[in-house]
């Protein structure tokens, strides 16, 4: 096998034993904020599962989105995630049978290709590889592993993702905050920062968010913003301004309320679009589906639900939405999906 130009994660193999007899499969899950990976051992195809299933380690990383910390560094995380997971578990690259990634970023199918290209060069030949946006594993985190119907993230970033029972998919949103993911919350917090700096000029509005942002940040000037904000864009170092945003939406701050209620329309949007594409309200336009909603944005925010005002919003068209808020995080519906791939790959 191939060692990548950071090989020195992967000197622990050199020390440490690995049983011959115990194949493992690692399943990532990779987002924005941070990127998790599971060992976890193969096991004999039984229905049903075990259930929990067994999972040998897990670690957590920094972000693996190759569009907010470039190639690099997502590489880098996804090797270092994965060496940690390894050596956790007593296991090494040897042991290993299938790799099962659920990533943010993943947009098309050259975005597919490079990871798996990534991958090839770190394992064996033998190692079976599945690639996929980690809308897949939220979707799958609700419906208990059945792909169909349409999942909601907005957490950091945001992406509407939708599956048909015979394998038609579709997405809308998830192209990053350039391209204008407004109802994450990267844009929540970007337009809050912008409407801070807008009213210091007197080309807008004043709003509370001035002194609370500025409380939050420990600054003394929305001048002082400039510097904080450019200092490091992160996404997610912005988007973690969303609370404060929120708290003063729910003081009756009309430019924080205005900000929300966009939001709002933008992510109910981004369903709609999925829904459309997927003829998945019937032909009738009443026809239910599994709508799951996951990542920090929609969780209940006191009197300001987010995505309670959603579900409302996308049910005045589609009434036949079932909202769902998965029972287990991604995180912990990770073992029972990346076995699932396993099957899937080992039998394709």
């Amino acid at each position: 096998m191939k060692r990548y130009r950071n090989g020195e994660i992967w000197d622990f193999e050199h020390e440490t034993p690995v049983s011959e007899d115990r194949p493992v499969i690692l399943g990532l899950d990779g987002g924005t904020t941070s990127t998790v990976c599971i060992c976890m051992p193969v096991l004999p195809f039984s229905n049903p599962l075990p259930d929990p299933l067994p999972v040998l380690a897990r670690a957590v990383a920094g972000c693996s989105n190759h569009n907010s910390v470039g190639e690099t560094a997502a590489r880098e995380t996804l090797e270092q995630v994965m060496a940690d997971a390894l050596s956790k578990s007593g296991s090494n690259r040897s042991a290993v049978q299938a790799v099962c990634l659920a990533v943010s970023g993943v947009n098309h199918p050259t975005d597919e290709q490079r990871i798996l290209n990534w991958l090839r060069d770190i394992f064996p030949i033998h190692v079976k590889l599945y690639v996929q946006n980690d809308a897949v594993a939220a979707l799958a985190s609700g419906t208990m592993g059945k792909l169909h119907g349409c999942v909601l993230i907005a957490g950091t970033g945001t992406i509407a993702y939708g599956f048909t029972e015979d394998g038609r998919e579709a997405r809308a949103a998830g192209a990053g905050p350039i391209l204008g993911d407004w109802g994450s919350g990267y844009g929540i917090a970007a337009q809050a920062l912008t409407a801070v700096v807008r009213a210091h000029d007197g080309r807008g509005p004043e709003t509370i968010l001035t002194n609370s942002i500025l409380q939050e940040l420990d600054l003394c000037s929305p001048d002082e913003l400039i510097g904080w904000t450019y200092a490091d864009p992160s996404w997610a170092r912005i988007a973690a301004l969303v609370p404060v945003v929120v708290s003063c939406a729910e003081a009756g701050d009309e430019v924080a309320n205005k900000i929300l209620q966009d939001s709002v329309e933008e992510l109910a949007l981004s369903v709609k679009a999925v829904v459309q594409k997927l003829d998945l309200c019937g032909e009738d336009g009443n026809a239910s589906f599994p709508l799951v909603m996951v990542g920090g944005v929609l969780e209940a925010n006191k009197r300001w639900d987010i995505g309670k005002e959603v579900v409302n919003c996308i049910s005045e068209d589609y009434p036949g939405a079932l909202p769902i808020r998965p029972k287990v995080t991604t995180i912990q519906f990770l073992p029972t999906i990346s076995f699932l791939i396993f099957i899937f790959l080992f039998f394709e």
